[in-house]
């Protein structure tokens, strides 16, 4: 059984394979030729944590492949209530093709995955957020801004990426080190003291990176992150279960706001990205996420047609 939990688990080739035929879905949708992959199959959607576009990519996602989603919150079904997880897991698979599950500790969707007959797909943990890269990445590639050697939809001479994470070494953090890891980007974090990602997550994508040529930079030095990277991007400093540190975090990360005089430093065609929601005049100034270098909301419409790509791939693999 495949499923999609953390972009540790899968090799470049997958994971450009799925890149690959997101563009291809994305394409077909835009063109009205998209056969429906999903027809007739069903998609638990677990949200033990709320979200706007993870619901609606999701739940949007699976409707234009042909199925449906059945949107189960803690209030909804007994997980929430204290059954224990394999038990949830086990009778829920047992009458859905699928499910996504966005949830806190990361534990949580590594034991009902291993108690699920079907394919779990992890909408966010608080370790991992990788449906939203795989956003990020396609983002990047119809931007001209990918690798140069792995997508027919590439274009012709595009150059490796530097990427600059600027803020919370959290799940987004996590999630950039491990496809920084395995597809041999040059990625540069950085984050205040004391707000760093996992050390032991570092250590396992610093290993990995050994193998693809990666490069990963782990600083507190934002202007030298941003430097000539052509991809900057950051994220809230307070996510969701953190609203007790807000004002202590908002004090650490003073410094750390993306404004003009930043994404100055970057490469001139750099694009700006971050995952949403965005908190204007702190982690981002309104001038950049407005700005002509932004491309939020391509970035986010992407996750409806990352999501379908992975919910077709997920399939066809788990149905060989």
């Amino acid at each position: 059984m495949r499923h999609f939990l953390t972009l540790r688990d899968f090799n470049k080739d997958e994971i450009l394979a799925i890149i690959d035929l997101a563009l291809q879905i994305k394409q077909e949708w835009h063109n009205q030729t998209q056969p429906l992959y999903l027809e007739r199959k069903t998609l638990g959607m677990v949200f033990e944590k709320s979200s706007t576009r993870t619901r609606v990519s999701f739940e949007a996602g699976i409707y234009q492949l042909g199925g449906m989603g059945i949107f189960l919150s803690n209030k909804d079904i007994q997980l929430g209530r204290g059954e224990p997880i394999k038990d949830t897991a086990r009778v829920v698979s047992s009458m859905l093709d699928m499910i996504m599950m966005r949830t806190s500790e990361h534990s949580r969707i590594e034991e009902f995955a291993q108690y699920s007959s079907v394919p779990v797909i992890n909408g966010l943990s608080d370790d991992y957020h990788p449906v939203q890269l795989m956003a990020d990445y396609m983002t990047m590639v119809e931007c001209g801004i990918a690798l140069p050697h792995a997508s027919r939809f590439y274009p012709s001479n595009p150059q490796k990426p530097i990427v600059a994470y600027i803020g919370d070494g959290n799940n987004m953090a996590h999630s950039w080190l491990w496809l920084c890891a395995k597809l041999g980007f040059e990625l540069r974090i950085a984050s205040p003291k004391g707000y760093e990602p996992k050390a032991q997550i570092l250590e396992q994508a610093l290993q990995e990176a050994t193998k693809s040529g990666a490069r990963i930079h782990i600083s507190d030095d934002i202007h030298a992150a941003v430097q000539g990277a052509n991809v900057v991007t950051t994220d809230t400093w307070a996510s969701m279960g953190q609203e007790d540190q807000k004002k202590e975090r908002q004090e650490a990360f003073k410094c750390y706001c993306v404004d003009s005089a930043t994404m100055a430093l970057a490469h001139k065609d750099a694009i700006f990205l971050h995952c949403l929601p965005a908190y204007r005049g702190q982690e981002v100034s309104e001038e950049v996420l407005e700005g002509a270098q932004s491309r939020v909301f391509l970035e986010a419409q992407n996750r409806l047609h990352a999501q379908k790509g992975i919910m077709v791939w997920l399939q066809r693999q788990n149905t060989r």
